[in-house]
């Protein structure tokens, strides 16, 4: 049965549910008004197949007399006789039938409220009940439905509603999958609306056979494939699709593809998918292959950076990245140099105080810089603890920005500036006890910050402005600290050290 006809069945056992009530609200509105009536008779007066169970109860709440509904006809109402109410359901249910009895003495009439009934037979049904206090000392009336059906019908829909969740996160994996290699793929692949061959989607590969690189993605959609081709190869490329539109498949044709009119042989697969059908399209080059360089030839610069086991990373003054190797990729888990090219650095490096803008002004103010610390975050998820050496193209105001980055999470060791920070900590635990806890929070924090302080400064080598920045403080807010903590003269032997 599909999702919609169970919500549908769900709701219909709703309205059955609000229909009973109000025809059990009937039948105690006749008890009320005669005492005299016994359970029976109400039932004989309210349409029999609304309640399932009807109840006649003492002031104590004991049962007293019983009826069962025909679905319940095989159950022997003797056995309740004489029972109280609540030894009759399940025990999470006895605290409602205890308000029931309650409300019905102090109001006249309960609140419905669920509860599991137990029968005579062990079988255990959901019920809803209402009890209303009866006239002079006829005790109470207690009538029930049968809940059995739409509890029914509301697990299936939660079951429904399960699976439905499980299907959206597996296509979800799949779809992340797909994505990323389709974006890593060496090979050219490109999707076609079938009806108007429109490129829906071009991955790097593709966009770079189309000498469509430099623009963005969003501009490529949309564009005519056909457009892209020598005229005389149009018609071709045409038939070669409508012949895998007609049979499934079809042989490859060989095309030629912009300004150089570069030779590709493209196959295409037909794909069924949602709103409209497409042609899958996949472009191996015909070219020559690159020619292998010979032992005695010397490598490039290029190619000893490409091998190098530390990313490297070129960006400009604004942060735009221009160049990058296969170490630096690997570093923010991404599988094309096409989806790095023209991005911010600072979409995978940052962290408080330390992210890119505070790397380009120590370059701008120092001309180099040393083992900055900071974190890579990767497309992925993960956080790398890296190391920057960074240098520019000019002593001021570097247009141009080389920085090696080498990854020292695995590395990275205790110094001695951590052990005595560790070491003070372990003096404040063993205060616990002896100092009140606002005391300890209060040295406890004071003892960190004077900690980063200190790294700080000596990080900046005694810059203060520098090390505010680092540490995401004003220069007002740093002072009040070094006066606090009385850094200052900690500052001026930086300074001098550095010198």
């Amino acid at each position: 049965m599909s999702h919609k006809s169970d919500a549908r069945l769900i709701d219909i056992g709703a309205n059955r549910v609000q229909k009973t009530r109000q025809d059990m609200n009937r039948g105690a509105s006749i008890r009320a008004r005669d005492p005299g009536l016994t359970a029976t008779h109400v039932m004989t007066t309210v349409p029999h197949s609304q309640a399932d169970v009807t109840l006649l109860l003492d002031a104590e709440g004991v049962i007293r007399e019983a009826t069962f509904a025909s679905s319940l006809a095989a159950e022997n109402p003797g056995s309740w006789l004489g029972r109280p109410w609540v030894e009759t359901v399940e025990s999470l249910g006895n605290s409602n039938v205890q308000r029931m009895l309650d409300d019905a003495k102090t109001n006249g009439i309960s609140a419905f409220r669920q509860v599991t009934q137990r029968f005579p037979s062990g079988l255990e049904v959901p019920m809803e009940y209402t009890t209303v206090l009866l006239g002079g000392r006829a005790g109470m009336l207690a009538i029930g439905k049968n809940l059995q059906a739409v509890a029914e019908l509301q697990s299936r829909l939660i079951a429904a509603q399960q699976t439905m969740e499980r299907d959206h996160w597996k296509l979800r994996d799949v779809e992340t999958r797909y994505r990323l290699l389709f974006q890593s793929s060496n090979e050219a692949v490109l999707i076609l609306k079938a009806a108007n061959l429109r490129i829906v989607e071009a991955n790097p590969a593709a966009l770079k056979a189309l000498e469509l690189q430099h623009q963005p993605r969003d501009g490529v959609a949309g564009q005519e494939f056909l457009s892209t081709l020598s005229p005389h190869d149009r018609s071709a490329l045409q038939a070669m699709l409508a012949r895998v539109r007609e049979h499934g498949k079809a042989p490859g044709v060989i095309v030629h593809i912009g300004q150089a009119r570069k030779s590709w042989t493209v196959r295409a697969t037909l794909v069924t998918s949602e709103p409209w059908p497409v042609f899958l399209l996949q472009l191996a080059d015909m070219g020559n292959a690159p020619p292998v360089a010979t032992p005695s030839e010397t490598p490039s610069i290029d190619d000893l950076i490409e091998h190098t086991p530390d990313g490297f990373v070129v960006f400009n003054q604004d942060g735009l990245i221009l160049k990058v190797n296969r170490a630096f990729l690997d570093l923010i888990e991404v599988g094309s140099k096409s989806l790095v090219i023209g991005e911010r650095l600072s979409r995978w490096l940052w962290r408080p105080g330390a992210d890119a803008s505070v790397l380009l002004s120590h370059v701008n103010r120092n001309r180099t810089v040393r083992m900055f610390s900071t974190i890579i975050h990767s497309e992925l998820g993960s956080e790398t603890e890296v190391e920057i050496s960074a240098a520019g193209d000019r002593a001021t105001d570097s247009q141009t920005i080389a920085a090696v980055i080498r990854d020292v999470g695995r590395r990275l060791q205790s110094s001695a500036g951590n052990d005595s920070l560790r070491e003070s900590l372990a003096s404040m635990s063993e205060q616990v006890g002896k100092t009140p806890l606002r005391k300890l929070v209060r040295n406890t924090v004071s003892v960190v910050e004077q900690h980063y302080v200190k790294a700080a400064l000596e990080l900046a080598e005694g810059n203060r402005t520098a090390a505010a920045e680092i540490l995401g403080l004003s220069r007002q807010s740093l002072y009040a600290k070094l006066n606090r903590y009385g850094l200052e003269g900690d500052v001026d032997a930086v300074a001098i050290k550095g010198d």
